[in-house]
This record gives structure tokens, sequence and C-alpha cells, in this order.
């Protein structure tokens, strides 16, 4: 699984062109945060987003603009998610 999961995510979808890592890592949020129970991936790319520039304002903001869609309850995760990543980093 690991082998097949490091080949496929980061041997094909992080090398295409197009998109750089500070949106990648934003539309993973926002993909992993719609799916629900996710949250320790959710978690780690909150964390992720963090260090690639997409600071905690941000991610908030991301998750307003979901709530529309996902609902409540998967974005007062994707909230404790960002809060979480926040408060590791510090």
């Amino acid at each position: 699984m690991n082998r097949w999961l490091a080949a496929n995510c980061f041997g094909d979808y992080y090398t295409r062109k197009g998109l750089d890592h500070k949106q990648r890592e934003m539309i993973t949020f926002c993909f992993l945060m719609a799916q629900g129970g996710c949250e320790p991936q959710l978690t780690s790319h909150a964390a992720a987003n963090m260090r690639h520039g997409n600071d905690k304002l941000f991610l908030i903001k991301v998750i307003s603009q979901c709530l529309p869609f996902i609902g409540y309850p998967r974005s007062l995760n994707a909230l404790r998610c960002v809060n979480e990543a926040a408060a590791q980093s510090e």
C-alpha cells in the first residue's frame, strides 16, 4: 500500500505541471474536508498548507467558502483540524 501511494501520488500527481505546491495543498485540504472522516489526514494537510504559506486565516476562509456545500459538521471538524495544526506549529 505504501509503495502504491508513493508511486501514484508522489510519482504522478505531484510531478504534474500547472499548479504550485501552495495551490495543490489547498485543493487537497478541500477534498479531504469535503469527504469527512479524514481528520488525521486533514490536520496533516492543514499543517502542510501552513508550511507552504497558506496560513490559518486563509484556511478558515477556505472552510467558510466550502461551508454551504459540505455543511456545518464537516466545516467545524475542519476548523478543529486547522486549530490543531496551528497549535502544533507554535
